[in-house]
């Protein structure tokens, strides 16, 4: 009898259910977008409810597409956009405000607070963060300082919070368990990576109340089953991953040294450090990759808030495209991008500059720029953020990255990966499954569960489909990044202060 494995990937702007077989081929799809939501600049939001009813559409349409009697899944593995935070009432179940998205700048001014009390270097060490906006904690104190009878609520044990994987497992169990992974809860500014226990002195600095925290366990292991109430089914939950975590697993990474790049709304990019702890020394993240068997795997990586979504605000707001595919059709019919630069920093910048303040900007137009032009340049504006990323982790682990293996929805553009290797001067894999982030959650559940026994056998069903190799010379090289570090300068501390309205 053939066993198959559900994988939910909760991302940013959809949500997306993909049944695996045993040799990690795709048995069915389901995609389906969900509203987003920006109340004031630089706020992003989503409906926690719409949210999990999106995610439960799928995962019911890809079984029914599927046909497979439900009796046949082994498990279900989640992977999920990793630092959004919901609150919510632990006896009625409904959220007491929106998901704060981690792409929301609105705790900006948090941080910012705990740079200037001096709190840098202790969040560091415990967590491998820098106090940002980006992270949950912030988010969560927002949630408790700001919504009325929140915080007396969650003080008398009558509050849940969780990143969106213990939101889903919560929903999906019909409210049996409260649980995440090493993966997520090191992305909260609240989790220690050396001890593995939430922190009490980053409780007490955030004023956050331990008892809404979820209980937290290794990435592969069952922690509860589905309802039959909510799901129509009973299976086992049986991986909960961050998503860039996830892809690191999807690729293969299991080697110190060994990177991925997912091009996603976002584009993240980390590095295998094995159970070696690494601080960057140049504003990169030390995070968990992994927790397997009782055993702690660590990463370097670095975050990039505006990849592929840039593609699709030239779609959506600027509407000089109606498709991805039309970007890249665009941006392939020019040799280059015209000298056009464009700094896709709607939501500030990520690492290694950490500027909240920072806002997009598109510099070097001429009368000659048309909008091939900035379609390559949008495509050149995430390879160039990538390079910024993978020179200081090259830097930090004092390891060369012989080869840069990709993923993620934007990683089927040709121009972009081909840019990518020649402004990094390494080459770029492509695997035949780009799904990486879902099959490292399917991988992760089918362990726990025994469909895949080891590591090895997931290498055996891993298979290259394209390698990009650099084409540019170092001199073309220098002076491209050279005109990119300009831009970023023009891009930068853009907004002064944080402005209210």
């Amino acid at each position: 009898m053939s066993r198959y494995i559900l994988a939910l990937d909760q991302g940013t702007t959809s949500s997306r259910a993909i049944i695996f077989d045993e040799k990690v081929n795709k048995i069915s799809v389901s995609q389906q977008e969900f509203t987003q939501y920006f109340p004031k600049p630089g706020w992003v939001e989503h409906d926690p409810e719409e949210l999990f009813n999106c995610q439960l559409a799928v995962l019911k349409e890809v079984v029914e597409k599927s046909c497979i009697d439900t009796k046949d899944i082994a498990a279900i593995g989640i992977t999920n956009q990793r630092e959004t935070v919901v609150l919510w009432d632990k006896n009625t179940g409904k959220p007491v405000y929106n998901a704060i998205v981690w792409q929301c700048r609105r705790t900006a001014e948090i941080a910012e607070l705990l740079i200037c009390g001096g709190y840098s270097d202790m969040i560091k060490e415990k967590t491998g963060l820098l106090p940002d906006a980006y992270f949950s904690g912030t988010k969560v104190k927002w949630i408790l300082d700001n919504v009325p009878g929140v915080r007396e609520k969650a003080e008398k044990g009558e509050i849940l919070a969780g990143t969106i994987d213990t939101w889903l497992i919560w929903k999906l169990s019909g409210g049996k368990a409260h649980v995440t992974d090493y993966t997520n809860a090191c992305r909260t500014m609240l989790f220690n990576i050396k001890t593995l226990e939430w922190d009490k002195e980053l409780l007490d600095l955030l004023g956050v109340p331990q008892c809404i925290l979820p209980e937290v366990k290794d990435s592969s292991c069952i922690y509860t089953t589905t309802d039959k109430s909510v799901c129509g089914f009973e299976v086992p939950i049986a991986s909960a991953i961050g998503d860039q975590q996830a892809a690191l697993f999807g690729q293969g990474c299991f080697n110190k040294g060994e990177a991925k790049s997912t091009y996603g709304t976002g584009c993240f990019l980390l590095m295998n450090t094995g159970e070696e702890i690494i601080y960057s020394k140049n504003k990169l993240i030390t995070t968990i990759a992994l927790g397997l068997n009782g055993k702690i795997e660590y990463a370097l990586e670095g975050s990039v808030f505006i990849g592929g979504a840039v593609i699709k605000w030239l779609r959506d707001e600027l509407k000089i495209i109606d498709s991805a595919h039309e970007c890249d059709t665009l941006a392939g019919s020019v040799p280059d991008s015209n000298d056009v630069i464009m700094v896709p920093a709607f939501t500030g910048l990520g690492a290694p500059y950490w500027d909240p303040y920072a806002r997009g900007t598109i510099v070097g137009l001429t009368r000659g720029a048309n909008r091939a032009h900035i379609c390559r340049a949008a495509l050149d504006s995430i390879a160039y953020q990538v390079k910024d990323e993978l020179d200081c982790m090259k830097q930090d682990a004092g390891i060369d990255i012989p080869i840069l293996k990709v993923d993620g929805g934007a990683s089927v553009s040709n121009p972009l990966l081909q840019f990518q290797a020649d402004i990094l001067g390494i080459p770029v894999c492509r695997p035949k499954n780009v799904e990486t982030t879902a099959t490292g959650a399917a991988f992760l559940a089918g362990l726990a569960v025994g469909v895949w026994s080891s590591k090895k056998d997931i290498l055996d069903v891993w298979k290259k489909e394209k390698e990009f190799d650099p084409q540019m010379s170092d001199k073309q090289r220098d002076k491209l990044y050279s005109k990119w570090k300009k831009a970023l300068d023009r891009a930068k501390s853009w907004q002064e202060e944080w402005e209210e309205d």
